[in-house]
């Protein structure tokens, strides 16, 4: 017996493998990767605007603002710290060229580091993961479940501090791959598991 491969068919009846992967995104309450994120996907302003899918989209967790703001701050100031020793310290007046402009790359970057946090996003959806990012340069990648290799956590001195982590998926082709940064780490661990069980149930089913 052959099954009908059309989804909109009415005699459609999903596999034991698809079953089984819904079962486990099924398991992810929700709640659990939504604490201390932002409320809503940042649009970028005008009529182009990104997809948003069929599901629902998660977000980062607020502390990650902190985190990059402190970040680019302290490059800030040892940039600005730099230039002074070389300018007044030995007279090197060539390094307000490359140290303003720095200066004020960093300036900028740490200004638009909220909205730009608030363009992440993430969504579970039934055969792949969807991230988006980015307001000017936009970035939309969707991750089938049964191509994931690989499910890495991350944290660094701040992001410990702060209580987040950073979720690394590897897929076989590395322009697939996506890094989503600023997860609680209740959030990344059991982003991680569910990953994990769905990517297995997946595969089993190839």
């Amino acid at each position: 017996m052959t099954l009908n491969s059309d989804p909109t068919s009415p005699n459609q009846t999903p596999t034991g493998t698809e079953v089984g992967a819904e079962a486990v995104i099924e398991t992810t309450a929700p709640g659990v990767l939504d604490i201390d994120t932002f409320d809503r996907v940042k649009e970028p302003r005008g009529a182009q605007r990104l997809p948003l899918g069929d599901g629902t989209w998660h977000q980062l967790a607020r502390q990650y603002v902190w985190v990059q703001l402190i970040s680019s701050g302290l490059f800030l100031a040892i940039v600005v710290t730099a230039m002074l020793v070389l300018t007044l310290g030995f007279g090197q007046m060539w390094a307000w060229i490359p140290g303003g402009i720095l200066t004020a790359l960093l300036v900028w970057a740490i200004a638009i580091t909220p909205r730009q946090a608030r363009s992440y996003g993430y969504q579970l959806r039934k055969d792949d993961l969807v991230f988006r990012r980015g307001i000017l340069w936009q970035r939309v990648v969707a991750v089938p479940y049964g191509r994931m290799q690989l499910v890495d956590i991350t944290h660094g001195p701040l992001d410990r501090g702060f209580g987040i982590a950073q979720l690394k998926l590897v897929t076989a082709a590395a322009s697939t791959g996506v890094v989503i940064p600023g997860l609680t780490q209740q959030a990344a661990e059991s982003l991680r598991d569910t990953l994990i069980d769905v990517a297995e149930t997946r595969r089993t089913g190839l």
